[in-house]
């Protein structure tokens, strides 16, 4: 079996994720920035996410991303093949005609179909709730900041200044000098 950075970073976003949401919609560039992943990379895995209801999305200022579900109800194997990591280990990717001689499965097919399913089951036995309180436990700091708004509560005064002629009158006076 090979995790490739897709689940791997989908697990992590996740635990980033469920770590901040108690202070409101986490955005995806804050995460991008901690995590160091790229933000359009994550947009295509939050999308998935998404499409699996195991995150939702607030939008408009303050907006970002809240989990779906419970973070107790949501496992490792959920965030994984949501976003379409294959969790195979056989060659044949689970075909009963897998590169036997005999056009039958081969011979290492049911260890491996074997390997696929005790894999499955311990990635389902771990809750993200699990990893956010491992997480936790290693003293992860978690900083709030205030949730910058697009509208400020106080009125923002700057003075206009005007370089330009405001008048045609005026322009004519400018390229008579």
């Amino acid at each position: 079996m090979r995790l490739t950075t897709k689940g791997r970073f989908a697990v992590t976003a996740m635990i980033d994720l469920a770590l901040r949401e108690n202070s409101g919609p986490v955005a995806l560039g804050a995460i991008s920035a901690r995590q160091h992943i790229s933000l359009s990379y994550l947009e295509q895995l939050f999308g998935r996410l998404r499409r699996q209801d195991l995150v939702g999305s607030t939008r408009g200022p303050g907006g970002g991303y809240s989990l779906g579900r419970k973070a107790e109800d949501i496992t490792v194997a959920d965030i994984i093949l949501a976003v379409d990591e294959p969790l195979d280990a056989t060659g044949c990717g689970g075909r009963e005609n897998c590169m036997g001689d005999d056009g039958g499965r081969c011979m290492t097919h049911d260890l491996w179909a074997g390997l696929n399913a005790k894999m499955i089951e311990h990635l389902n036995s771990i809750s993200l709730k699990k990893l956010v309180e491992d997480q936790l436990a290693k003293g992860v700091s978690i900083e709030v900041h205030p949730v910058k708004r697009a509208i400020s509560t106080q009125p923002v005064v700057k003075p206009i200044r005007i370089t330009a002629p405001n008048s045609v009158f005026a322009l004519g006076n400018a390229f008579s000098k």
